[in-house]
C-alpha cells in the first residue's frame, strides 16, 4: 500500500488527470512544481507561488545541506516551517548534483564525496544520508532515492554501470526510508537512451516498490526529439497506479508531449530562469522583451490571466524595467512565467478530463511553435 493515494480521474489515449493526495494538500496532475532550490522560488514569495496554482514546489538537498545546513533546517522547524510553505515539497536527492559537479566530486559504490561549491569543505553523501536530509531533517513530503545521472551522450556500458549503481542505491534508499505514512519515496528509472536498460531498471525498482516512480537522465543535452523516443515506452515500463515524474523537464511543448505519453508530474528551473533574463513564455512562444519592438508595446502578456503581472503590466513597461535594470522585472516576469506553466497544466488537465486532449495537443503545438 503506497503511501500517498493517487486517483487517475480521466484517461485520454496515455494521458491522464488525477490527484495524488498528500496530507498537506492534494496534488493535481498533471503538475509543475516550480523549483525552490535553496528554500526559496527565485525573486518570488510564497504568497506570489501560490497565487499561481502551485500544488507542490522542489527543494534541493545539496544545496540546503551546504547551506544552511539541513541540521539547522531542523532545529528551526523544517523546511516547510523554514520557507512558510504549507503544501507538499518534494526534494531532489542531490543524484543530479554527481552529474553536474562531477569536477569537484567523486563517485564510489558506497557514496559520493562533494568539495562545497561554497567554502570547498567535503561533504560524503550515501543514500542513507540522502534519505536523513530529507526525510528527517527537512521533512520532505515526497523523498528521492539518491540515484546517478549519467551525462549525455553516453555509450551503453557506462549507461548500465550508472544505471546498476542507481539501482542498488535504490533498494539502500528504501531500507532507509521504510515504512511511512505521512511521507512518499520516489524510486528513479535511469538507462540514458537505451530502452533494455530502462525495461531492467524499471523491473528493479517494481521489485523493491516505490510510492512514486521518476524518470531520470533526460533533459541533459539530448534534445527535444531524442527526449521523446525514450518517452514513447519509458512511462509504460513503470506501474500504471502510481505517479510518475519526469525530472528536469522543460519547456511547455516537452510538457504536453510528456504528457501524451503517460506522465504526470515535472519540475525545471526554466521559468525563472527565464524570467531573470527577460524572456517571457507564452502561448504565442516565448518572446525576448528586452526586443526594440517592445518599446511601445501598451498590451500585457496575457490579458484573459488572473495573475497579475500576466495581466496588468504592459510589455513597455517590463522592457523598461529589463533596460534600466531594476529587480522588478525579474520579479514581474519570473511571477508570469511559473502562472503560464501552471495554467498549461491546468489546461491539459481540463483538456485530458473532457476527452479533447489530441486536439488540444495539436492546436497547442500549432500556436506555440508557430508563434
Amino acid at each position: 500500500m503506497a503511501a500517498f493515494p493517487f486517483e487517475i480521474k480521466a484517461v485520454d489515449g496515455k494521458a491522464r488527470t488525477g490527484v495524488l493526495k498528500t496530507p498537506r494538500g492534494d496534488i493535481r496532475t498533471p503538475a509543475f512544481m516550480p523549483v525552490g532550490t535553496a528554500a526559496t522560488v527565485k525573486a518570488l514569495t510564497v504568497d506570489q507561488v501560490k497565487a499561481t496554482g502551485a500544488d507542490i514546489i522542489l527543494g534541493n538537498t545539496y544545496h540546503l545541506m551546504l547551506r544552511p545546513s539541513a541540521e539547522r533546517v531542523k532545529r528551526l522547524g523544517g523546511l516547510h516551517k523554514f520557507m512558510r510553505w504549507d503544501k507538499p515539497i518534494l526534494t531532489d536527492s542531490g543524484g543530479f548534483q554527481v552529474m553536474s559537479l562531477s569536477g569537484i566530486s567523486k563517485l564510489t559504490e558506497e557514496a559520493v564525496t562533494f568539495s562545497s561549491h561554497v567554502d570547498g569543505s567535503k561533504h560524503v553523501l550515501t543514500p542513507e544520508r540522502s534519505i536523513e536530509i530529507q526525510a528527517d531533517l527537512l521533512g520532505s513530503d515526497i523523498v528521492m532515492q539518491l540515484d546517478e545521472c549519467v551525462a549525455w551522450p553516453a555509450e551503453e556500458a557506462r549507461a548500465r554501470k550508472g544505471m546498476e549503481l542507481s539501482a542498488r542505491w535504490a533498494r539502500r534508499s528504501k531500507d532507509a526510508f521504510g515504512t511511512r505514512d505521512t511521507q512518499a519515496l520516489f524510486g528513479i528509472q535511469q538507462g540514458s537512451t537505451f530502452e533494455a536498460l530502462r525495461r531492467e531498471s524499471s523491473d528493479r525498482l517494481r521489485e523493491i516498490g516505490f510510492d512514486g516512480y521518476a524518470i531520470g537522465g533526460l533533459a541533459v543535452g539530448e534534445g527535444h526529439a531524442a527526449m521523446c523516443e525514450v518517452l514513447d515506452y519509458a512511462p509504460g515500463l513503470l506501474p500504471e497506479d502510481r505517479p510518475r515524474y519526469l525530472m528536469g523537464v522543460g519547456k511547455p511543448i516537452d510538457l504536453v508531449e510528456a504528457v501524451a505519453r503517460g506522465v504526470d508530474m515535472f519540475d525545471c528551473v526554466l521559468p525563472t530562469r527565464s524570467g531573470r533574463h527577460g524572456q517571457a513564455w507564452t502561448w504565442d512562444g516565448p518572446i525576448n522583451l528586452k526586443n526594440a519592438k517592445y518599446a511601445e508595446d501598451e498590451t500585457p502578456l496575457d490579458e484573459t490571466s488572473d495573475c497579475p503581472a500576466s495581466r496588468d503590466y504592459s510589455k513597455a513597461y517590463l522592457r523598461h524595467l529589463f533596460k534600466a535594470e531594476e529587480i522588478l522585472g525579474q520579479v514581474l516576469l519570473s511571477w508570469h512565467n511559473i502562472a503560464f506553466f501552471q495554467a498549461l497544466t491546468a489546461a491539459m488537465r481540463a483538456a485530458i478530463a473532457e476527452g479533447r486532449f489530441e486536439a488540444f495537443r495539436r492546436d497547442f503545438a500549432a500556436r506555440h511553435l508557430g508563434g
